[in-house]
Formats: C-alpha cells, structure tokens, sequence
C-alpha cells in the first residue's frame, strides 16, 4: 500500500485541480467534473488531491511570482526587468497601496488551506489504510500551517478558519485573529504534525513534509515572533504610536508587550535541529573554494534542504536570471549594494583599509559567494551551442553596448543573478537541472540560531553557527574577531544572512522584522557600467544611478485585499493604508 501511495502521489498530480471562486476566498472546492464525494472514494484521487496541495507552496519566494521578479525585487537586491508590475515597484519606491497591491497571497493561501480542510474532512472515509490516512493528516496539517505562516509574515493575524469547511450559504468568519494567537495556532498545528511524520523523508518520499520541516516552520515563526517589528511595545507598522492604536488593531500586528523569553523559543528549536544531526551544510572548499555553497543547489536530494519546491527536471531559474544570449529573461539585476556587501576572502569588509580590496580589480579575491551569486562583466556561462563556457559581455565601449546582454541593453545594474542556478542548465536549449528550489535549509537553522542565542544570551553561542557558514563560504579566514559585543554581533548575523540568504526570498522579510527598513529601503540604488576600449582594456568602472527606493511605515507589512476589508465591518484593515 505504502508503495502504492508514492506512486499516485506523484503519477496522478493532473488527474485532480482545486480552484477558488473568484467572488471569495473560501470559494467551493472544485474538482474537474468529479464532485467531492467521487473524488475522496478512490485512494488515488484522494492522494492526487493532496499532491495538488504540495504544487503552490513557493509561490511566495518565486522568482517569477510577479513576473518581473520576486520578491529580490521588491527590496533592496536587485531592479526589475520593467516597471510594468505594480506589486514590485510600489515596494521598491515605497507607494504600495491597497486597490493596487497583489492579492495572491490572501487568495493562494486561503484557496489552500480550504482544500486542506477538504481533505481532512472526507479523509476518514476513504478507501486507505489507516497508517495511510495517519501520514496524510499529518501532511495536510503541515501544509495548512505553512500557508498560514504565509499570510501571518504578509498582513499579521488573518482569519482562523480551524477544520471548518464554508459554503456560500455559511456566515464566514471575517475577523482576524490576533497576531499571537496566529502564532500559536501555527506552532500547535506543527506539533500535532510532527508526531505523526518522520524527521526526514527519503527516496522517492523526499520532497514530502517531515517532522524536521515541522520543526523548521516553528523556528521561522518563532524568530519572526520574537523579532523587533512584533516583540515591541512601543510602536506599531504604522503611523499610529501603539499607546493611542486601538485594542483590536494592537492585537493583529504584533504582541501587546516585549519578552525577551521569545528569542529562547526559538534558539530552542533552532538547537533541537542542529543536535538531530538529520542535515548538515554540504561543504566542499577541495574542488574550488566555496564550491560546496554553489554545487549543493543543484542536486536532489540535498542533505541541506529540510523543505524545499520539488519538481521534475527543469530550467526555472534559469529562465528567470541568465542573460538573454543564454535564453533567460534577465531579471532581477542584483544591484552594486549587494556586491559590495560580500568581503574579501580574507572575510574582510571591503571597507576596511587592511582588507586589501582593491577598486580597480573589485572582484579579485573576494568571498567566493559573490561568484556563485551575482553573474558579472566576463563571467563565464555555457551556450546552447557549446559546453564550453563563454564570458558574457556586459561592458560599453565608447558609450556603447557590445550585445544582447550588454548593459543598458540588456541588465540595467551591469550585473545578473547567478544564485541556485546550475552551470549545466540553458534555457535555450535542451540542458535541465535536476534541483530542488529550498524553501527552508540548514544554513538558515544556523543563522536563526545564533540570531536567537545572541538576542537571548549574548554573543558566545553565535560564533561557531557563524564561523560554520563563513567556513562553507570557502573564506580563508572563516573565524571572527574575538569579543565582540552583542550589537556587533548583531550586525555580523544580519549580514551573514544577506549574503548567505540572498535571493531566497528572506531579505524582503529580514529588514522589516529588524526594523531596519527605513535605512535599507531608502537608499539611492546604484549598479556598475564596465567602460572598456576597442582592444578589450578597461578603461573605467562608473558607479551608476539606478533607482531611488522608497519607505514608509505602513510598508511593514501588507495591505488587506481591499474585496475582503469591503466584505465586512470586521475586517480591519492594517495601519496606514
């Protein structure tokens, strides 16, 4: 039976389709032309309609999620490939609006967990062995919590639905539960889930939700929880100062009082990953330095993924990042920023004067996680046409481009993203990559450990989760300076998860639960022109201007759809929109 299972869980993924009504969010579960009772009496209609849960759980750090990019772009790595999406240029510029913003994560998420609720309704009386009906409860639970943790990180405390599954006929809950009860209800759910599920899942079961994902989803929550934008009593997103915000609105945007007890919570569990001693960092500084950091994003499975996007082979990322001689869309260009923010391979900030960053030569020597990041002015990628790699020409001469992929042409910051992209895989040609996108890895579990440690206790415990990373990175100085104090620290971790991190969807979060995103999200975005001369010599490197971001406090977090704020009275709307 077992076998059985894993066979129409993958083999029978098109047979069904949920959908959600366009006139709500708790829209009737459709089901191709089967009604609901059809569908649930065969075991492998019932596993399809599971699988069918899995397909949209990286919609939300998608590098295409709003067609000119992800959420890189709506931060501070990378520019748009155009400003034709208004999700994405209203938060790089700071004027996000409600009537205008991108509904799909209320819409995704809700359309989801219905159908979850669904499952688990008819799940009792279908055909399968009860150990069956058991894993796939814990699934469907899992899965349900993940799309909530969604929407919590989007809007703050949204609506608890709990197993009820609504019709039209039914009165639907449209207040929203507090931003604690949010939290405690994902953290319960990923409880109950990981009892019944194995810490990992192998073979052809990897790519399903596991005890270890269930751990990993309530470290994330648990970070974001304790971090300042929501353990703070002293302001709200918003313009309003929390002493004169309503009672109810107080309630969704965060916690009422600060308790340093929150950042143990999550070192916690963060700590319980780490001892499990179920994933590790895939290290490999022998073939070339950093090598590990870049080679692990390419295969499946990966001892560093704890919950990832599985799919067949593919050319996803790909697509959306290599430069349009290789087929790719070109978009997001990371931005000089970013660049800079790698240091040396001495681990060196590349300010420092004793660094030996030389600006002439700014890529000589720096932390091989630059290389493996952001594609530049004679990086070497394959062509449909050839395995052997070819440098991309992005330089100008005399003002002008030299190509498709020159800048102007085709990046706008002189730079192209490179981060999870197989070096074997064009878009333009029949070269796939077998990876899995990580929606949660072990890197991530260190970071969050020792962020939570050095928030909670003080520095001592975040060195070697630190120095592990930095070691993988393949600097030739991984240690960090002794004795430093709690916000030095603090700094060192927030960079260590920009780069580490970077277009995986965490920085657009990252700044906004620091609370740093009035420094991060204002600045002057600049990116890099290569001027060379006609005999290939550079001439210059000219800093250039490319977009000035914007912030304002309600950008914290996102604005209710504003067809469910309209539904009903009680549906309050968050701060400043």
């Amino acid at each position: 039976m077992r076998k059985f299972y894993i066979l129409s869980f993958f083999c029978a993924a098109a047979t069904i389709l949920f959908s959600c009504k366009k006139d709500g969010f708790l829209g009737q579960t459709q089901t191709s032309d089967l009604t609901e009772e059809a569908v649930f009496k065969d075991s492998v209609n019932t596993t399809a309609f599971l699988t069918n849960i899995y397909l949209k759980v990286g919609f939300s750090e998608s590098a295409t999620r709003f067609g000119n990019g992800g959420l890189d772009v709506a931060s501070d790595e990378a520019e748009p490939y155009d400003n034709s999406e208004i999700t994405t240029i209203g938060f790089a510029n700071g004027s996000v609006d409600a009537n205008t913003v991108s509904g799909d994560a209320y819409n995704t998420c809700y359309t989801n967990i219905r159908a979850v609720n669904v499952l688990l309704k008819h799940l009792p009386q279908t055909p399968l062995r009860e150990v069956t009906k058991t894993e796939i409860k814990a699934e469907a639970r899992f899965l349900r919590a993940w799309y909530y943790s969604i929407l919590l990180k989007h809007y703050g405390g949204v609506p608890l639905i709990g197993d009820t599954v609504y019709n039209y006929t039914d009165k639907i809950p449209a207040q929203r539960a507090s931003y604690k009860d949010c939290v405690d209800y994902i953290i319960s759910e990923c409880n109950k889930a990981g009892a019944d599920l194995p810490f990992t899942q192998v073979g052809l079961l990897f790519g399903r939700a596991s005890k270890g994902a269930c751990l990993a989803l309530k470290m994330r929550v648990l970070l974001y929880a304790a971090s300042p934008l929501f353990n703070d009593d002293n302001t709200i997103p918003g313009p309003t100062p929390l002493s004169i915000a309503t009672d109810k609105v107080k309630l969704l945007v965060g916690y009422t009082d600060f308790k340093k007890e929150r950042w143990e919570e999550a070192e916690k569990v963060a700590d319980t990953l780490i001892k499990s001693g179920a994933y590790q960092l895939y290290t490999d500084n022998a073939t070339s330095p950093g090598f590990g950091f870049q080679y692990g994003f390419t295969i499946r499975p990966s001892f560093e993924n704890i919950w990832q996007v599985t799919r067949s082979s593919n050319q996803d990322l790909e697509n959306a990042y290599d430069p349009p001689s290789r087929g790719g869309h070109g978009g997001g260009f990371p931005y000089q920023e970013l660049v800079d923010a790698f240091p040396m391979a001495n681990g060196k900030d590349i300010h420092d004067p004793t660094s030996s960053y030389n600006a002439n030569s700014p890529y000589d020597n720096r932390d091989p996680r630059l290389a493996y990041t952001v594609n530049r002015d004679q990086s070497k990628l394959i062509t449909a046409n050839s395995l052997t790699p070819t440098p991309i020409n992005i330089y100008t001469v005399n003002g002008q481009g030299t190509g498709v992929d020159a800048i102007y042409a085709g990046t706008k910051t002189g730079y192209y993203g490179n981060k999870m992209l197989d070096p074997k895989a064009v878009p333009n040609s029949f070269s796939q990559t077998a990876r899995c996108i990580p929606l949660i890895r072990y890197a991530e579990v260190l970071l969050s450990y020792a962020e939570a440690a050095n928030e909670f206790e003080g520095p001592a415990k975040a060195y070697d989760p630190i120095e592990q990373i930095r070691m993988r990175a393949g600097l030739t100085n991984y240690k960090l300076p002794l004795g430093l104090s709690q916000v030095e620290m603090r700094k060192v971790i927030q960079n260590e998860r920009r780069l580490e991190l970077a277009f995986e969807g965490h920085r657009f979060w990252d700044v906004r639960r620091w609370k740093i995103a009035p420094q991060a999200l204002t600045q002057q975005m600049t990116g890099l022109e290569v001027q060379r001369n006609s005999a290939g010599a550079i001439e210059n490197l000219k800093r250039i201007d490319v977009r000035k971001h914007g912030f304002k406090t309600a950008l914290y977090l996102w604005p209710l759809p504003t067809s469910e704020v309209a539904k009903s009275p009680l549906t309050l709307q968050n701060p400043g929109y």
